[in-house]
């Protein structure tokens, strides 16, 4: 009768690849011999050993699959080593099997000594005039820069790296510890070399050896306009220079645009409020008002404009950072009601009223617009 390898494995007949692997793994650390020496549990071994082995194999585990047993051939010897599955018997080979040689203490080399350089970020806050102007400004930079002594080398004069005594020249150290799966070894970088493989004997009196030395340094900045709260300006090359002289970093500026006193920026959109007399709203007028690159503009009141109108100025907000297209001014209007009016301005008034047709009524809570403002006044949107 064949030998049920998925039961052995406790997964279903459509496992996945995964989950054979994960199966598999879980038992192993369980039963392993180097973890459980019970008798049992090695016969366990052997069996979830062979299982694996066989339903990782798509021809076999067709096989299995058709009904058939692709091991029975080899009768008990199916189950008589640890070596079914490419084991050969310590806890290593099976973390090699799924985690790589790295894992079980596998070499990786010497890492080079020059290393690219790390990016450096630099914050610089802007008004709102100069992110739509665009501006050119100096900022300090304190960064690490070449070494002009050794020019990265490293080294004293006309002296050389020599292999590290440590290591050997393999940039790494390995140790073996033992652990609940056994012995397992590990791998780290040299701690003497820094994984390089090489140590300097003379080094270089002004850097120590690590090819670059700190410098601040002043440099002149191009921003664009059109740039916003949080963008990021990137000068390629002006960031750290690496270890051993390695290639700089990039440098970015990022913007922090501070609050303008007129205006509130939406994208490349501006809005802004105007305070309108009741007067000039109810006639009409037309007025001008200062736009952010310094110019102005001129905006029209029509006849009869109700508080919490906007209108919109086309072509007066801010430039677009890619295209130069200047977004739409959105001027929104609030009508002054004077709350303190003369003889005569009381006297004119009370002359409109008497000509007016409208009068003071309850809005019909049926109509949407009433609606809308009982809504808003106890939700409070």
């Amino acid at each position: 009768m064949a030998r049920d390898y998925y039961a052995t494995l406790g997964v279903s007949r459509g496992a996945s690849d995964n989950e054979l692997k994960r199966a598999y793994r879980k038992l192993a650390r369980e039963l392993h011999p180097d973890i459980n020496p019970d008798e049992a549990a090695q016969e366990r071994f052997r069996e979830v050993t062979t299982a694996y082995e066989v339903l990782s194999d798509p021809e076999k585990r067709r096989i299995v699959d058709a009904g058939g047993d692709p091991m029975a051939s080899a009768g008990a010897g199916g189950f008589g080593g640890f070596g079914g599955a490419g084991f050969s018997g310590g806890i290593n080979d099976v973390f090699e099997a799924f985690f790589g040689a790295g894992a079980a203490g596998g070499s990786r080399g010497p890492r080079g000594r020059v290393q690219p350089g790390a990016d450096a970020l630099l914050r610089m806050r802007l008004d709102l005039d100069e992110c739509a102007a665009g501006v050119s400004k100096e900022v300090t930079v304190d960064t690490a820069i070449l070494c002009d002594v050794c020019s990265g080398a490293g080294t004293n004069g006309d002296s050389k790296p020599v292999t590290c005594d440590t290591c050997h020249g393999a940039g790494e150290v390995q140790s073996v510890q033992r652990s609940f799966l056994g012995q397992v070894m590990t791998t780290r970088p040299c701690p003497t070399c820094a994984g390089t493989g090489e140590t300097i004997p003379d080094p270089c009196r002004k850097c120590g050896g690590d090819g670059r030395v700190r410098s601040r340094r002043t440099m002149t900045v191009k921003i664009p306009a059109g740039v916003g709260d949080g963008m990021r300006v990137r000068l390629q090359g002006q960031g750290e220079v690496g270890p051993g002289g390695g290639p700089a970093g990039d440098l970015y500026v990022e913007i922090s645009e501070q609050p303008h006193e007129r205006f509130i920026r939406d994208g490349d959109d501006l809005h802004c409020t105007i305070r309108v007399p009741m007067v000039d709203a109810a006639l009409g007028t037309e007025l001008t008002v200062p736009t952010i690159l310094g110019g102005e503009a001129t905006v029209k009141i029509d006849a009869g404009t109700q508080p919490g109108s906007v209108t919109k100025i086309r072509g007066q907000g801010m430039p677009h950072l890619h295209t130069g297209v200047r977004g739409n001014l959105h001027a929104h209007l609030e009508i002054s009601v004077p709350t303190k009016l003369d003889k005569q301005q009381t006297e004119k008034l009370k002359a409109f009223r008497a000509l007016q047709k409208d009068h003071v009524e309850l809005v019909d809570s049926s109509s949407g617009r009433g609606r809308s403002r009982v809504r808003n006044i106890f939700t409070g949107r």
